[in-house]
């Protein structure tokens, strides 16, 4: 049996669910995805492929919402952004490293 091997770029993996950074409402339910504005002005989403890079890229205190990634054009329907990133740091001003609840 002959074995598949190959390389694919970046842009082609898509890891299955991501972890994005959000706002929950009084009732700690989902009110909005975060994005974060870039110095050139496009929306980017950003996402975390795994629980600990979240918190290392948000802060410890940051609500999440769990989305699978092939449903990430349905978010795009409701809240525009530009450019997706996986697994970068939120800007410093948008982290969240505390529990306020």
């Amino acid at each position: 049996m002959a074995q598949q091997t190959g390389r694919a770029g970046m842009a082609e993996v898509q890891p299955p669910v991501a972890y994005l950074p959000c706002r929950l409402d009084e009732n700690g339910e989902l009110d909005e995805v975060m994005m974060a504005r870039l110095a050139d002005g496009r929306i980017a989403l950003m996402g975390y492929t795994a629980l600990d890079r979240f918190f290392v890229g948000c802060g410890a205190g940051h609500p999440w919402v769990l989305w699978k990634t092939e449903e990430l054009e349905s978010l795009r329907a409701l809240k525009h952004f530009d450019v997706a990133y996986l697994d970068i740091a939120m800007p410093a001003s948008l982290r969240v490293e505390e529990d306020t609840a």
